[in-house]
């Protein structure tokens, strides 16, 4: 817990009497200026410079001279960093400040310059070739980042053709990427509601397929998308859109293998990917395996209501007629409608529940899977 304390006036007056004048004897100064390569100053930037014992940190701004300077600086050891809108250009470690003007130029076109001294002309070459490797990567990530975003905000606003050419022009510029294969097949995927003509519906679905095909396939081969934690979660979520484009194309059992694949490599959402393949199979009428299907979901989440809400309508879907015309629902359907409730009483499907209980003539209760009290003998 923090404790603050307040000092009366005088106490105050008396403490700044006493440490005030040590303070400043005991400080220095900083100052510099920035280059960049061309031997332009780096205006706006910011000199960080972080204490390696005294714990003490300054963040200075250079003018439009690419100038910095602050007084004030506790001597000691210190790692200095130039950067500039978010970007790191330059580290350097162990610059000491004293009780006197430190001073500290960067000067990038020298330090360049100083980098390929004692080099081959092969490594001199080499370097230079790595390093415009790097500026090259460097501008063709800017450039994906701001098609992907423009396609983002076009989607958001369900402007599909737009983000579909954002995301194509992003792909003749690189099309080793597989997020833009895979907002490539968002977007295809989105357009199908859009459109009027079934055939034109089928085209875009299995667009959508291939798009997320090729970001599968690019994420399998690439080396440090292996090193990445969330390897697994990434391509659950690309085998879950790829079989929600196979649905969209009339491709049931592709669509199942899919998003058992998600609920395989991602655990912790295997609730949500086997829904969607319930949800696939009661769309296609298939309705021994949605009942199957929502009960792997609620093996993998007891919560999730609508699961229950959806076995029940598929067991409806099995009721038989007698030969006195009452109809007769499966076992479990009233306790799957049941317990629908019990998790979310005011939920989206509360009043279609209760009347699916009404019309199999059962009654509402919330107490499914509690133990019902001994009646007394």
């Amino acid at each position: 817990m923090k404790r603050y304390f307040i000092l009366s006036p005088l106490l105050f007056v008396i403490v700044l009497a006493i440490f005030v004048p040590l303070a400043l004897a005991q400080t220095g100064s900083v100052k510099g200026i920035c280059k960049d390569v061309d031997g332009k100053p780096i205006a706006q930037a910011q000199v960080e410079w972080v204490g390696v014992d005294n714990g003490h940190t300054y963040t200075l701004k250079t003018n439009n001279k690419g100038e910095y300077f602050s007084l004030g600086v506790t001597p000691g050891k210190y790692n200095v960093k130039l950067s500039k809108d978010g970007k790191e250009i330059y580290s350097l470690n162990g610059a000491t400040v004293g009780m006197d003007e430190t001073t500290l130029d960067f000067d990038m076109k020298k330090e360049q310059a100083r980098q390929g001294q004692g080099l081959t002309p092969e490594q001199q070459k080499a370097q230079q070739e790595a390093q415009a490797k790097a500026e090259n990567e460097r501008k063709t990530i800017g450039s994906l980042n701001d098609k992907l975003s423009a396609a983002r905000t076009a989607e958001a606003a369900k402007d599909y053709d737009t983000a579909i050419t954002a995301l194509t022009e992003a792909n003749q510029i690189d099309a080793t990427r597989d997020p833009i294969w895979f907002e490539l097949g968002n977007a295809n995927l989105g357009s199908i509601a859009k459109q009027t003509d079934p055939e034109e519906k089928q085209k875009r679905a299995e667009t959508a397929v291939t798009d997320y095909q090729k970001a599968l396939e690019l994420r399998d081969a690439s080396e440090q998308a292996k090193k990445d934690p969330n390897n697994n979660a990434t391509l659950a979520a690309y085998y879950n859109n790829l079989a929600q484009a196979y649905s969209k194309s009339n491709k049931l059992d592709d669509a199942i293998t899919n998003y058992n694949k998600a609920a395989q490599l991602d655990p912790t959402h295997a609730g949500t990917y086997l829904f969607n393949a319930g949800a696939a199979l009661t769309n296609a009428g298939k309705v021994d395996d949605a009942i199957a299907a929502f009960d792997k979901v609620i093996a993998a989440d007891p919560t999730k209501a609508a699961a229950y809400y959806w076995k029940g309508v598929n067991l409806i879907g099995k009721e038989t007629i007698g030969k006195d015309g009452k109809a007769t629902a499966p076992e479990g359907t009233a306790e799957a409608f049941q317990k629908y409730l019990e998790l979310d009483p005011n939920g989206p499907f509360a009043q279609p529940a209760k009347d699916m209980l009404a019309s199999i003539g059962a009654s509402v209760e919330t107490g499914f899977g509690k133990k019902k009290a001994a009646k007394k003998q």
